[in-house]
């Protein structure tokens, strides 16, 4: 039977000669990486459990969630990596290098038919070559850079062909905001997407990173490319040596087929708080701006900088309203200078800064307060993640446009005269050898008080909030557990040791944060049950020997929070202990059961 590109890239880097769907496989990785956010756990967790790193070349810090070091945990974290990779010989991409899934492609570390490993839950962005990649927790970056390997379930695969000719006027950050608007923000959970179409194989490097790089919003394990020539020749000219292109093969099975007419596309906004909400731009103009912001790993290539430079070239930015543009490496940093780029920004007023995550990451510019409104090109803007404002996803064109006119619009929109606010109204200590106490053997069954949340898409940023990720102790976690939940942020102060969360589809969607899995073990909350989960999320939570489960439908349970239940894990049974009444889940796997009874990967 053929495979799927996916399948072929996972059975090439394992023992298996033939993948399919479901399988768990231990899948070779050929570069593991680790962020200054993250990469301090990875850290400690090699040297608390006295683990060897199992190829120092295939090994890799990558600094880019504060590479301006301007916060003094972080800069605490980035030395604790350096020192590590000092003794180790491992190579760091430090904080004037850039964004670290960029560098991977960049420098022919990952190349076509390749797979990655990164504390970067966007580590998927190399689909762009047809390369995998996947972001993890701390744990599984751990057991890849002691192993070499980690194991991974082979994802269904979805076939999307995008028929017809894609509009001029339509950017790459639009055809990902329309597949958005069309699939949300779970309809592709769980699935490898290969795309095709009649415009697709035209599309650049850049343009191909764009959309690959919110795959992650779609809830999708990764959406895949299959390179042409001008990118085959990219990638051997970086690596110096010749690649060979992963293709599906003619009869390879597909869980969906689908085809979109991508002639009907048009330029699109999210709406703040969702990047699956996306509506025609032409509903959301003349929404006055605070701020503007290009760059992240979605919008921060050579051609958007481009693309920006020629909309502000003889412009200014609008009185009161702020740009901020951050390159995506270090590398495009030095084109922008070259090419002139930096001085167009600048003397359109904008805010230039060295290249990194930038407003996706609380370590640099980018960031927004209360109350301000901010158009984005970055690729998330769930609440509080880009700050305390509003923030509307975008193209680098409607983000440039919109910071003259100082209000959203599109590039052949521009005012003569923009609008205007109105007035008046370190330790080098480590200890090597842990001695680890015996786990006693773990209950199958639990009994526990209830909290049920029903409400979907429930992500990282929501369960534990960017702003706490330099705390390192899981015990000061459990207090900060749903802080940023509306409607729950007092969670952690009426939590009880022994509650169980049930919630809905795409729980843990989002970042690869392990705080938002160990914040509930902080709090004593024994597991948590959903109908679906994020692909990362799932991950942590089994590696952390935290008790997850799925559902289809808990209705006839009869269920409200408050009320006490019992969940069997091996059985897969859930019991309302008041009313008797009860119904089958999905129990636990064989794996996930052996690391809950070994507490964990480890």
């Amino acid at each position: 039977m053929g495979m799927t590109i996916i399948e072929k890239i996972i059975s090439n880097h394992s023992n298996k000669h033939c993948v399919i769907p479901g399988d768990i496989i231990d899948v070779e990785i050929d570069a593991r990486v680790a962020r200054d956010f993250g990469g301090p756990n990875v850290v400690k967790n090699m040297r608390e459990n006295n683990l060897k790193v199992k190829d120092a070349s295939k090994t890799f810090f990558t600094f880019d969630t504060n590479p301006t070091g301007s916060d003094q945990k972080y800069a605490a974290n980035q030395q604790i990596c350096r020192i590590y990779a000092r003794e180790q010989g491992i190579k760091v991409y430090d904080i004037n290098s850039g964004i670290g899934t960029h560098l991977l492609i960049d420098e022919g570390i990952i190349y076509p038919g390749a797979t990655a490993i990164s504390t970067d839950s966007h580590a998927n962005i190399i689909g762009a070559i047809g390369a995998f990649g996947q972001g993890m927790g701390d744990r599984d970056i751990t057991a890849a850079w002691n192993k070499g390997y980690i194991w991974f379930r082979v994802p269904k695969s979805v076939k999307l062909f995008l028929k017809g000719k894609i509009p001029a006027e339509v950017t790459p950050k639009d055809i990902v905001l329309n597949m958005l608007s069309i699939f949300g923000a779970n309809k592709m959970l769980g699935f490898s997407v290969e795309i095709y179409g009649d415009d697709i194989d035209k599309l650049s490097l850049d343009d191909r990173i764009t959309i690959a790089s919110m795959a992650t919003e779609m809830g999708a394990i990764t959406i895949l490319f299959t390179p042409n020539k001008e990118i085959r020749e990219y990638c051997e000219e970086k690596r110096n040596k010749p690649v060979e292109i992963i293709s599906a093969d003619n009869d390879a099975k597909y869980e969906l087929n689908i085809t979109i007419d991508a002639t009907k596309f048009i330029p699109m906004v999210s709406r703040p708080g969702k990047p699956h909400d996306a509506v025609s731009l032409k509903n959301i103009k003349a929404v006055k701006i605070d701020s503007a912001f290009v760059g992240s790993c979605t919008n921060g290539r050579i051609e958007d900088m481009r693309v920006v430079a020629g909309i502000l070239k003889g412009r200014k930015v609008a009185p009161g309203v702020m740009l901020k543009i951050v390159p995506s490496t270090n590398v495009v940093w030095n084109q922008c200078l070259d090419e002139g780029l930096i001085r167009i920004f600048k003397d359109a007023g904008a805010l230039v800064s060295n290249a990194g995550c930038a407003g996706c990451a609380a370590g640099q510019v980018g960031q927004n307060g209360p109350g301000e409104v901010t158009v984005s090109s970055g690729n998330r803007n769930f609440p509080g993640k880009q700050g305390k404002g509003d923030v509307y996803l975008a193209s680098p064109a409607t983000v440039a446009a919109s910071a003259v006119a100082g209000y959203i619009t599109d590039m052949g929109n521009i005012p003569d005269h923009p609008a205007i606010f109105k007035t008046g109204g370190h330790s080098h200590e480590y200890s090597t050898i842990v001695e680890k106490a015996k786990h006693p053997e773990k209950p199958e069954v639990m009994e526990g008080r209830v909290w049920v949340i029903n409400r979907d898409n429930i992500d990282t940023d929501m369960i534990y909030h960017n702003r706490y990720l330099t705390i390192t102790d899981p015990k000061e976690m459990g207090k900060y557990t749903f802080d940023n939940l509306a409607g729950y942020q007092d969670f952690a102060k009426k939590a009880k040791p022994g509650d169980i969360v049930m919630t809905g589809n795409n729980f843990g969607s989002g970042s690869s944060r392990q705080q938002a899995v160990d914040c509930f073990k902080s709090l004593g909350i024994q597991a948590v049950l959903a109908k679906s989960f994020g692909a990362i999320y799932e991950r942590n939570a089994i590696n952390a020997a935290f008790p997850i489960l799925t559902y289809a439908n808990i209705e006839t349970l009869e269920l409200r929070s408050g009320k006490r239940i019992q969940v069997d894990l091996k059985k897969g049974e859930v019991k309302n202990l008041e009313t008797g009444k009860s119904l089958q889940i999905q129990p636990f796997s064989e794996i996930q059961m052996e690391i809950y009874q070994n507490g964990g990967l480890f």
